[in-house]
């Protein structure tokens, strides 16, 4: 007989403390290191993933200035960053809706997620509008001052994202890319967290469903349905959570050759209901497929898998070797401006373990093992990482505890995806 169990089961077991609660991160080093697993031996698994998430915006409203002060905002501006009045016009009530994507830009170096940050931080941000009767006003608020703060997303969490290379001769400045993308087959860039991301862990959302809750940038959130370009084979997600009770190291704005994306993170609890859903949950890295697309028209040129480019999580840096380079290629380029190279120091809470800084500190400062890959005959260096493997870790690790804690339920969904 195959062996199941209910989301209630699982509840009532936690509610004892008998349930065996494992991250994604511990259950595949189990099978990797030969430990059997089966259906009694863990009742969740919790998986995550932390990537550049372009579907990923924001909804703000919030009181701007005192009633009959003006008509309705017809443009609004946040630390300069363009966002979209409405829908609903407020009229005459001295409060805005605003929806701000994050791939929204004020310049190549600050855009959306760089803004929904500096709100999660707390940090004080301008607020800049232009009235239907012509005025422009100006005024400064916090995150603690928005009364509505909602991340959503128009896709989010792809269980398939993809390598690129550049094929050709020539180099070329992309999303796929935080500087010059050098071709031909210089170097591969890709995104996913391979086997910790969720939607390889349940990839047909037996146990992920509208209603399903989540943890989104550390708050707790829901899934609201499947997202634009969604299919059976590339599934994602949409999703909303309250900023309010966000952290800032989950998200934040990351700069890419062709302007400024957006980093969120998303942790989603698997319950182990049947030995299928257990049987996906303990994949390996290695049986997992990544597509490599030639950046120019995205179509397939090789297949490998996340076992080879997830080889070393954490991009380190060693302050003596720096050569103090008149001009630091690694403050130019990093895509989190993580790194201040006046006090030879790397911000932690930025650093997105992208490794871009490795190829790009000619002294060696930096350094990850970021891997290899072989493509028709080619060594094909791996040069940047869209995703940090490493935050995800640590987001389905919080999350673990917080279920065996009583602080995160697990829920079931109200409707299949």
């Amino acid at each position: 007989m195959p062996k199941k169990r209910t989301v209630a089961d699982i509840n009532a077991k936690l509610k004892r403390g008998t349930a065996v609660v494992m991250t994604a991160e511990e259950l595949c080093n189990c099978v990797r290191d030969g430990t059997e697993i089966g259906f009694e031996d863990v009742d969740v698994v919790t998986s995550a993933t932390c990537s550049v998430m372009s579907g990923t915006y924001a909804i703000l409203s919030f009181q701007v200035a005192e009633r009959d002060t003006f008509a309705r905002a017809t443009h609004v501006f946040l630390n300069g960053v363009p966002a979209f009045p409405g829908p609903c016009p407020n009229e005459r009530l001295g409060i805005i809706d605003a929806i701000v994507y994050g791939t929204a830009r004020r310049d190549e170096t600050y855009g959306g997620g760089h803004l929904f940050r500096d709100l999660v931080t707390q940090n004080e941000i301008e607020v800049e509008l232009e009235t239907s009767e012509g005025k422009r006003l100006v005024s400064r608020t916090t995150l603690a001052e928005i009364t509505f703060a909602k991340l959503s997303s128009t896709r989010n969490a792809f269980r398939n994202y993809n390598a690129f290379v550049n094929a050709k001769t020539n180099e070329i400045e992309s999303i796929f890319s935080v500087g010059k993308f050098k071709g031909a087959f210089k170097e591969l860039h890709f995104a996913g967290c391979g086997e910790l991301n969720p939607l390889e862990k349940d990839p047909a959302m037996d146990t992920i469903g509208v209603g399903t809750r989540i943890l989104m940038n550390g708050a707790e959130g829901f899934v609201i349905g499947t997202g634009t370009r969604s299919s059976a084979a590339k599934p994602n997600l949409m999703g909303i959570a309250d900023m309010h009770e966000m952290q800032p190291e989950y998200l934040g704005g990351f700069c890419t050759a062709a302007g400024p994306e957006v980093m969120t993170s998303w942790a989603v609890p698997i319950p182990v209901l049947n030995d299928r859903i257990l049987a996906n949950a303990k994949r390996l890295d290695e049986e997992i497929k990544l597509t490599v697309l030639d950046v120019h028209d995205r179509l397939p040129v090789a297949e490998i898998t996340y076992a080879d480019v997830w080889q070393d999580l954490t991009v380190r840096f060693d302050a003596h070797k720096c050569s103090d380079c008149a001009d630091c290629q690694v403050v130019s380029v990093c895509p989190m401006a993580a790194f201040d190279v006046q006090a030879k120091t790397v911000n932690a809470d930025l650093c997105c373990n992208c490794g871009a800084c490795v190829q790009l500190c000619p002294s060696s400062a930096f350094y990850c093992e970021l891997g290899c890959v072989s493509l028709s005959g080619r060594d094909v260096p791996v040069t940047l990482r869209q995703s940090d493997r490493k935050r995800a870790v640590k987001l389905a690790n919080m999350q673990k505890h917080k279920v065996l804690d009583g602080e995160f339920t697990i829920t079931e969904p109200v409707s299949k995806l």
